[in-house]
């Protein structure tokens, strides 16, 4: 998918990895252009020098595991976004 979150369905689980590594799995609500609302997050910061992308995928077979009820962050933190229905999903 394209970083340009404008473009993200409403409604949707995402999966928005972050400038800081910091991986953000959720419902997309809505965006101003400064910032993005997302509810029933989990929010993971993977160790350093490993792949958040076993975490991701675990999240995409199982669910998400809601940590927050509601978040916003800046739209300038986010490098790559993916429908989290889209992830293939461990066997």
């Amino acid at each position: 998918m394209s970083p340009d979150i404008h473009g993200a369905p409403h409604g949707s689980n995402l999966v928005i990895e972050t400038k800081s590594g910091r991986v953000i799995i959720g419902r997309f609500d809505s965006t101003n252009g400064f910032q993005v609302v997302m509810h029933d997050c989990d929010v993971y910061d993977p160790p350093a020098g490993s792949s958040a992308e076993d975490y991701i995928r675990e999240t995409a077979k199982y669910g998400v595991d809601v940590k927050q009820r509601d978040l916003a962050f800046d739209v300038a933190s986010i490098t790559r976004w993916r429908k989290l229905g889209d992830i293939p999903k461990p066997d």
